[in-house]
């Protein structure tokens, strides 16, 4: 990749291209690892996912991208590659991304939850397929955490509309 390239891409030339594409290698390395991994053991994936799994790993993934991106207790996770911006909602925090290249990606990974999303529901999948008993329990418990959290979100509204 060149300056040039990269120039093409965003005119501003701040978008770290190389360490996007070296999270990218990085995580497809981390599936086939796994895949190579549990086919060496024996292990098949589920022929099917029933619709209350997917439930389950998208409560969870909502959750663990949550956690990791914007939570206070995960800052330390963050800052090697972000800085603080602000508070958000809920006791959440802002972090932006800092540095630049390899550093500045992973800023960007971490600090946004979509982003993170991807990466979480990758680690749970392939713990779905490797131990699903055991994925389901931690699922049901992020999943209640965000049952939870919605709960705290409506009480503050119906507090806040009834002020």
């Amino acid at each position: 990749m060149t300056v040039a390239d990269t120039a093409r891409y965003d005119d501003q030339g701040d978008t770290p291209l190389a360490g996007y594409a070296v999270l990218a290698g990085t995580f497809v390395t981390g599936l086939a690892g796994f895949t190579a991994a549990v086919r060496a053991r024996g292990v098949r994936p589920p022929r099917q996912v029933p619709p209350w799994d997917v439930a389950l790993l998208g409560a969870a993934t909502y959750k663990t991208s949550r956690l990791l991106a914007n939570d206070k207790i995960t800052s330390f996770v963050r800052a090697p590659f972000t800085e603080r911006q602000g508070d958000g909602e809920a006791a959440e925090v802002m972090d932006a991304p800092r540095g630049k290249g390899v550093r500045r990606a992973v800023g960007d990974l971490v600090s946004c939850p979509f982003c993170v999303s991807v990466w979480a529901a990758g680690a749970l999948v392939c713990a779905y397929t490797a131990v699903p008993r055991a994925t389901r329990l931690v699922c049901a418990g992020l999943g209640a955490v965000t049952m939870s959290d919605w709960l705290q979100y409506a009480w503050t509204w119906t507090q806040q509309n009834a002020e």
